[in-house]
């Protein structure tokens, strides 16, 4: 299985750089494909292919498009009929805005496979993940999950991440590698 990562922010941020590169190692450079990169970007060549084509003129064969507003939820067994899983590289919006759909699904065929991931909104580098362990055999609903997780960034402040994230085997979200460190350090989004 390939893993498309749909680039729709304006630019490769701090917060895109640690999702991204989370991506990488979870599916591997070599299972990993950036489209949409107007510039040439040397971070990312070093995490995956990069095209600058958009995948709405690349149109993958046998291609699911992961988006929320899907009908059907990807199961195991949309992974062995399909060779490509394409999901927005979008930093989430709360309340969600559906910019899967408008910036990604919208713009391609109206016969696109689409399927999601369950009714709550996730990082990339999450949703890449519960992807994968679809694809490696697990159903949805046998994933467990944290939602809506508040991040302490010091004595009196803290910051709410108001998505799902996997539930690694401590109890404990899963996030993206550096993530907590850049949030306490910019003490931003």
């Amino acid at each position: 299985m390939k893993f498309v990562i749909e680039h729709l922010e304006l630019k490769v941020s701090a917060w895109v750089k640690l999702e991204y590169s989370e991506i990488s190692r979870i599916v591997g450079k070599s299972n990993l494909i950036f489209t949409n990169v107007k510039t040439k970007n040397l971070f990312l060549e070093g995490l995956g292919a990069v095209r600058k084509e958009s995948i709405t003129s690349l149109q993958f064969p046998k291609m699911i498009v992961l988006d929320p507003a899907a009908k059907q939820e990807l199961t195991p067994a949309d992974c062995t009929h399909y060779d490509y899983l394409v999901f927005g590289g979008i930093l989430g919006d709360y309340p969600p805005r559906a910019r899967t759909r408008e910036e990604l699904t919208s713009k391609l065929p109206a016969d696109v496979v689409t399927r999601h991931l369950g009714p709550l909104q996730m990082s990339t580098d999450t949703a890449v993940r519960v992807a994968k362990m679809i694809c490696d055999g697990k159903k949805l609903s046998e994933i467990p999950f944290v939602d809506n997780i508040s991040i302490e960034l010091g004595e009196y402040e803290c910051v709410g991440l108001p998505y799902r994230y996997v539930r690694g085997s401590d109890g404990e979200p899963v996030f993206a590698k550096g993530l907590v460190q850049h949030l306490k350090k910019k003490r931003t989004f």
